[in-house]
């Protein structure tokens, strides 16, 4: 009777070879759908902080019957010499953006009080004495929005932050990656009907000129230094953006997020495309290295999203001039005079609230107009006159409060 050989199961090293291949394989085609849902989920979460953001405006709204006021705050009377636009410890100097009145009706009422009452104590612990006993307690209503030993404003707030957004961290403050609606001019978005040059005294001085400039030129649902009410919103809440998404900056000279100055304020508000003539071509998401003459790279102070407490139109604003994505361009080194579309990192658009507290996503490539027409403001000629129908095609009209442009389609 003869023997029978035995033989183990086991992989041979073909089979294993193929196992390992067709593993491979599956990784490599999963991994871009876990990449897609991963920005799915994130832009999800997104569109989740705007709603709340939606909910905040309309419960401020109930409680006041205005919207948050975007650029308010304390005032004293100034030194000799200075300007509203400079650091201090004693008074904010109406530079407070609409998102701080916010606070209290996105769970932030903690931080709100800490604001809200005079505080002691700094970021790096100095102001407190050995006994206990602050030696320079900062003001209600906090110093001005670019103090960054002011605790309340260096504080990071997570409902105003994307997760598809990775900026963190100096020389920004506590950065937001949500803005609010400026309209399709950029022309006094800081001053509004306020002449802020001259404030020698205590009281905001109300100027005739910056009041009629401010009416032919600040068409969005916020205003610089003037509060409005949803009554004002003559197109409707449903046709009219109130906030917007922006990306912060990181460092890498992004077109969107690190603004350019071309040193001339007409040229910009003539043409609010001027700055393309510093955009790489090879890379059209980044400036030209080197910037070309005439135009000059803004420092790390003005770029987009640095401060959610400041009302710069690049700390926490943006317009519907130029299309969603498009660069970042001003007139003058100032940050006054900069012309911020919306960006984002989420791919193809960016994320707006409307006035009656939907979200939407816009599209890069929706209708905007002629982004090379000129902004309408009070000496304008023409399509750019006061009252003139948006330049800026759909994108434009999104934007304006009570302009009575008709809407058709989706968007």
């Amino acid at each position: 009777m003869g023997i029978r050989s035995k033989r183990s199961a086991a992989f041979t090293l073909v089979e294993l070879l193929v196992v390992i291949a067709i593993i491979g394989v599956l990784v490599g085609l999963l991994l871009p759908a876990v990449q897609a849902a991963r920005e799915a989920a994130r832009r999800m979460s997104c569109s989740n902080n705007f709603k709340q953001l939606g909910l905040a405006n309309h419960n401020y709204h109930a409680a006041y019957n205005v919207l948050p006021h975007h650029g308010t705050g304390t005032k004293v009377i100034n030194a000799a010499g200075t300007g509203w636009w400079q650091a201090r410890n004693t008074e904010n100097s109406w530079r407070v953006s609409a998102i701080a009145g916010m606070l209290p009706f996105m769970e932030q009422q903690a931080l709100w009080e800490q604001i809200t009452n005079p505080m002691v104590g700094r970021v790096d612990r100095q102001a407190i004495a050995p006994g206990g006993i602050a030696t320079s307690p900062w003001p209600a209503m906090g110093p001005t929005p670019d103090t960054v030993q002011y605790i309340p404003w260096v504080t990071e707030i997570a409902p105003l932050r994307c997760p598809s957004d990775p900026g963190v961290g100096l020389p920004a403050l506590g950065r937001t990656n949500y803005g609010v609606c400026l309209g399709d001019s950029h022309i006094l978005n800081l001053e509004g009907p306020i002449n802020r040059v001259n404030t020698d005294s205590v009281g905001r001085p109300h100027s005739a000129g910056f009041f009629s400039s401010s009416l032919a030129a600040n068409r969005g649902a916020f205003v610089g230094a003037q509060q409005l009410g949803l009554r004002d919103i003559l197109d409707g809440t449903a046709n009219t953006v109130l906030m917007g998404e922006m990306a912060t900056d990181i460092g890498d000279r992004d077109i969107r997020t690190a603004p350019i100055f071309s040193g001339n304020t007409n040229q910009v508000r003539d043409n609010p495309s001027t700055c393309q003539a510093a955009v790489d071509p090879a890379r059209p998401r980044f400036w030209v290295n080197p910037i070309p003459g005439g135009y000059l790279l803004a420092t790390s102070t003005f770029n987009r999203g640095f401060r959610w407490a400041d009302y710069y139109p690049w700390a926490s604003g943006m317009h519907t001039i130029l299309a969603p994505n498009r660069e970042v361009c001003g007139g003058v080194n100032g940050g006054a005079n900069l012309v911020c579309p919306p960006s984002s990192r989420h791919q193809g658009g960016v994320h707006v609230l409307m006035a009656d507290g939907a979200v939407k996503f816009i599209t890069d490539s929706i209708e905007a107009g002629n982004s090379r027409n000129g902004v309408v403001h009070l000496t304008g000629t023409l399509n750019r006159a006061p009252g003139s129908i948006s330049p800026y095609g759909l994108w434009g009209a999104l934007g304006t409060r009570g302009n009575s442009e008709v809407l058709s389609g989706q968007f």
